[in-house]
């Protein structure tokens, strides 16, 4: 995130430990569970319609599988496969 300049700034200003720090104290404070997926799970390479994983280069913002012809948004996609990745 640090290479896009529009926002290296803001993102080196924030200092994540402290802002993974702020989120577990909030999980805890309102009872919510915080889940932290492993750094290289590949969210928006995976299908999540069928599982299917295929390389993405990041230009392309469109996901379509080319097993079971599934097409939706690249960040919709890594989305749902980080909401099943706590279900794992």
């Amino acid at each position: 995130m640090l290479k896009n300049h529009g926002v290296a700034s803001a993102i080196a200003d924030c200092g994540f430990y402290e802002f993974k720090r702020q989120l577990t104290y909030k999980c805890e404070w309102y009872g919510s569970e915080l889940v932290i997926a492993d750094r290289f799970y590949p969210s928006s390479q995976i299908c999540s319609n069928c599982g299917h994983k295929q390389k993405m280069p990041l230009h392309l913002r469109t996901y379509e599988c080319s097993e079971c012809g599934f097409e939706t948004d690249r960040d919709f996609n890594a989305a749902v496969n980080l909401k099943n990745y706590v279900n794992q």
